[in-house]
This record gives C-alpha cells, structure tokens and sequence, in this order.
C-alpha cells in the first residue's frame, strides 16, 4: 500500500515518470528498471546496492498504481454515476467511464462494459513537473533517492571480531578460521544465535587494524538487509622483533670485548632466512644501528617484493666491576686510541 507518511514526488522520481503519468507509462518504467537493477544480474559487491534500488523500484511501483485508483475511485464518486453523452465522446473509452477505465488498466484488466463515463478531474499541464533521478540541479535526484531508499530497506549494524596473527603470520601471509556467533532471523521473526566458521585471509603485510571484510557475514535484523562481518588484524607482541609500519627492529646485546675486537651477528628472519653479518674491521659502538635492505616486512599494496627495511640496534654490554689490574691493563691499552 501507498504510506501517506512519504512524500509522493519520491515515488514519481524512483521511476523517472511525470506526475500525470497513466497507468501504462508507469508499468512501462517500473519494467524497465526492474531488469536493470535485479540483484540477480549484478555481482556480490554491486548486489546490496541493487537489491536497495530494486525494493525502492517495486514499492514506488505499487503505491503509484495505488494512488492512481484512488483518485479513479474518488472521481467515479464525485461524477454521482451521471452520464453526459458528451463526455461520453471524450473519453473514448466505447461506454466505460475514465474512472473505471484507470482502475481497470491499474489492475491490468481489460477494457469491459461499464456505466456511463464520467471525466476525472486532471491536473493542469503547467503544473505537470517531470522528475528524474539523474536530475543535476543540486543534486535533487541523487538526495530523493537517498532518502527514499531509507525509508526502504536499511542494513544491519556491522559485527566486528578480532583476528590476532603472529608477525610471522602477517610476513608471509596466512588463513585464519575464525568461529563466532551471530544473531539469525527464524521463520517466525525471532532472532537466535547462531555460532559459524568463516575463513579469513591475510594478505602479507597486513597491518594492525586492517580490516577484511566479508559481507552478508554479520547479524540479520528482520525488514533489513543481512550485515557485514568486519574482521580487524591484531598484531601478537613478538620476543626479538618490533614493527614499525613496513620495518623491522632487532636488537642486539654485544659485550663489550666483542664491539671492540670483532664480533659475528647471526639471526633468522621473519621469513626464515638466516641472516649473517661478521663486524671485523668495525667498532661497535653504542647506540650503533645496521640496516639491512629489504629485510623487513613486505609492503602491504606495493609492488611485488617490496620490502622495509630491518634495523638493528645494537646495545653494548659493559662489565659491572672490574679489577685493578684490569683497569691498568684497558688503561694502557686504550690510551694510545684517545
């Protein structure tokens, strides 16, 4: 049925139809646009769209055929079922009236007998306003239909769940099964918990507070359209590594005798390399950082095998006590390096 609470002029721009549009132009359009927007013809990420336009498409349909054969109603009323062989003549209906005539072709009936006509009351041509959804003028059409569709059909609210992966996991990329619960609308328009299984994919690179998204995944809400499942990466702290954004950060203790003399570095990577670096010829000092090139986290969108970097930060380990003899023996020695 027709709800009154809605303005009418939202129906008429739905189907891109004038006012005093007849029964046949509005069945016209209404075909038109229901092949266009069926949600059968579109593909899952355009459907959600196209199942809005198209309950928008059908109750605009339904409630202008309505509006029209109450107005036909109303005019077969108010003419007292009188005949005027003139009329007659005008309505070019072959004796039934313009009344009946609209209710029949509203129906989708056929023209049949009929008492005399009478004419219904039209509204004057310079009144007649064509509305149309792709109308530019301040964006009037795109608005109306926002609005209309509101009225028709809404989604439920998202369901979120948090997905926590290992950095490991996110290096490489990964499927997580992740089992949740959520509400279902029964026969009888109750809402049950349902518990479900989906898999996730992580993409490698993924970033804390990434979300996939998997739609008609969510919580149903009866007279709306099924919700989205949201599904946002959480990072698990790592024991050697730290991320920042596409790096990596390492660090490494040296005692000091090894800054000094030499040492070998040796660690395995997020991605299972082992990465080997021998500082020979080189002091390490404190607050030291070696970068290594590409050895960070694969960039999440980039071009394929773009990589951060990995920095490690080098901390040196000094002796907590040391005896006279030492602090003779690093004193001669280390006097002719000042």
């Amino acid at each position: 049925m027709w709800n009154k609470n809605k303005p009418p002029e939202l129906y008429y721009e739905i189907l891109h139809v004038a006012r005093d549009a007849s029964p046949q132009g509005v069945r016209a359009a209404y075909r038109t646009l229901a092949r266009q927007w069926h949600p059968d013809k579109h593909p899952p990420e355009s459907r959600p769209e196209a199942e809005a336009r198209f309950k928008a498409i059908t109750e605009a349909y339904k409630a202008l055929l309505d509006q029209q054969e109450n107005r036909a109603v109303f005019a077969a009323r108010e003419g007292g079922g009188r005949s005027r062989p003139a009329e007659k003549d005008l309505c070019g209906c072959g004796g039934e009236n313009v009344a009946t005539a609209v209710v029949r072709a509203a129906r989708g009936e056929k023209p049949g007998a009929a008492p005399p006509c009478t004419l219904a009351r039209e509204e004057p041509a310079a009144k007649a306003k064509v509305y149309s959804a792709c109308s530019n003028v301040g964006g009037g059409g795109r608005r109306a239909f926002a609005e209309f569709s509101s009225y028709v059909v809404r989604k439920a609210p998202p369901l979120e769940r948090r997905v926590e992966c290992t950095l490991e996991e996110l290096c490489t990329g990964c499927r997580k099964e992740v089992r949740y619960t959520r509400d279902v609308v029964t026969k009888n328009g109750l809402i049950t918990k349902k518990e479900v299984t989906q898999t996730i994919r992580v993409r490698p690179g993924m970033r804390k507070g990434s979300a996939v998204t998997m739609e008609g995944a969510g919580d149903e809400r009866p007279g709306c359209l099924t919700g989205d499942a949201v599904f946002v990466v959480s990072e698990r702290k790592h024991k050697r590594f730290k991320r920042l954004g596409d790096d990596l950060v390492l660090r490494a203790r040296v005692p000091l005798v090894s800054a000094l003399t030499g040492w070998q570095l040796s660690f395995r990577l997020l991605c299972g390399d082992r990465f080997r670096y021998a500082f020979r010829d080189e002091v390490i000092c404190p607050g030291y950082v070696k970068v290594v090139k590409g050895g960070g986290m694969p960039v999440a969108g980039g071009e394929k095998g773009a990589r951060g970097d990995l920095m490690v930060k080098f901390e040196v380990v000094f002796p907590e006590d040391l005896t006279d003899e030492q602090r003779k023996g690093l004193a001669e020695i280390l006097r002719g390096c000042a």
